[in-house]
């Protein structure tokens, strides 16, 4: 067999890991311990994504306080400082000065006046009293406002499940780094042995040589590895939001995640309920433009003061009344609307039943995968047992000169590569089950 044939297999698992993440690696880098608890609790206080969530919840929330408008009273003060000689304006100036007297009803006075000024100051009040269709968009507000919140929530489980994985990964790196370093001292130790009999004229050079080819071999893929934790280190760092460069050491005890509690999709699930208080909201707001239909009641007044005299407020008067306005046609604009609002809100119970839908099909294939490496977990054991002991049996022949080099090199690659798929098995189980907990997790609140 070929030295191609013997590495190439270990080359495979080794890249596994290397598209994991991208990050660049910092030539030399801190290390610090890093608890699962403690990577999800900063990551949700921390995390962009989060904040954003939470920024969105913040501006629906202060989009929901403008449509307290409809109770209360809109109230505008103004100061104007007027000047005429138009006969009709001057004489209304007067009037609302209240200082008309007898002389001003002289003929050449009202169709020639001077420059008259009017000083005023006026308080205009205006207090909606029915208005249904204003009162339905506010609670298609108050709904929005539900929607940003549970949201954030399902956010803040993404971003947990992504801090388990992450987690995952890089507990996955520091298994790969024992592993590789495992078979890089067996392989030294071939090495020795090897190149000892080469100088007793026991064996030949090729031996020696293919015994260094796989130093090399092991010494490239441990690197690899290393860059791994260190990627896995930096896509930590990221969710936290927190600098890059920090290389972080794990706990053996906190990689087992535990298994969903429910084996099913709840409806309660938070994106679900977002989904429904979407609908809702456009539901108020299909009632809202129907009930634009309707009459409107509002009440409205003034008071205002009026003077020759800058700053002077010799006169005043007030206004008061109610109003009952009706849009009787707008150009079927709002008939147009509802259909249209109402075509939205079909495509999100779509959209929210298709979501339902490829959500079950993941977890039904999560559920078969998740047994499928239980499966291959015990597997892999007593493939390990047998690789170690294989490789065992070897050596010792190996070493009474019963069997050759490149024998004992595929002995023990295939003992690295079963530990590795072993390690392999036991990520993917882990995974699958922290994805379980996420496509099943319930909003309690």
């Amino acid at each position: 067999m070929s030295r191609k044939k013997i590495i190439f297999p270990l080359l495979i698992l080794v890249s596994l890991l290397s598209n994991a993440y991208s990050t660049s690696i910092l030539a030399q880098d801190s290390t610090r311990y890093l608890s699962l608890n403690e990577a999800i609790t900063n990551s949700l206080q921390n995390n962009q994504s989060v904040q954003l969530a939470e920024m969105d919840e913040k501006i629906a929330g202060a989009r929901y306080k403008q449509t307290e408008a409809i109770y209360l009273p809109q109230i505008a003060l103004s100061y104007t400082a007027m000047s005429t000689n138009n006969p009709l304006n001057a004489f209304g100036f007067k009037l609302q000065q209240k200082s008309i007297s007898g002389s001003d009803f002289n003929p050449d006075l009202l169709n020639h006046p001077s420059g008259t000024p009017d000083f005023s100051t006026k308080i205009d009040v205006l207090q909606p009293i029915v208005n249904l269709d204003i009162w339905y968009q506010k609670k298609a507000a108050a709904t929005q406002t539900e929607m940003y919140q549970l949201q954030t929530t399902r956010t803040r489980e993404f971003i947990s499940f992504e801090v388990q994985k992450a987690y995952l990964q890089l507990a996955f790196s520091y298994d790969l780094v024992s592993v590789l370093e495992e078979a890089l001292q067996t392989t030294k130790a071939v090495n020795k042995f090897t190149s000892d009999h080469f100088e007793q004229g026991l064996i030949q050079r090729s031996d020696v040589l293919n015994t260094e080819v796989q130093i090399k071999t092991v010494e490239t893929n441990l690197s690899k590895a290393r860059s791994n934790i260190k990627n896995a280190s930096d896509y930590l760092s990221l969710l936290m939001h927190l600098p890059t460069g920090i290389i972080y050491s794990i706990n053996k005890n906190e990689v087992t995640i535990k298994g969903a509690q429910k084996m099913e999709i709840a409806d309660t699930r938070a994106d679900f309920l977002a989904m429904q208080k979407a609908i809702m909201a456009s539901d108020f707001l299909i009632e809202s433009n129907k009930k634009s239909y309707l009459p409107r009641l509002n009440a409205f007044g003034s008071y205002q003061l009026n003077d020759s005299r800058m700053l002077g407020f010799g006169s005043n008067a007030y206004l008061a009344g109610v109003q009952l306005s009706w849009d009787i046609f707008k150009g079927n604009r709002t008939k147009n609307t509802i259909a249209t609002q109402t075509l939205e809100r079909n495509k999100l119970n779509e959209q929210l039943s298709q979501q339902k839908d490829q959500n079950q099909l993941a977890l039904n294939k999560a559920l078969r995968d998740l047994n499928d490496s239980n499966f291959e977990i015990l597997q892999q054991e007593k493939a390990v047992e047998q690789a170690n002991e294989a490789f065992r049996i070897l050596q010792n022949r190996y070493q009474q000169g019963l069997a050759n080099t490149t024998d004992l090199l595929m002995a023990a690659t295939q003992s690295s590569q079963q530990k590795l798929a072993k390690a392999q098995a036991i990520f993917n189980s882990n995974i699958t089950k922290a994805y379980i907990q996420f496509l099943t997790t319930s909003n309690t609140k």
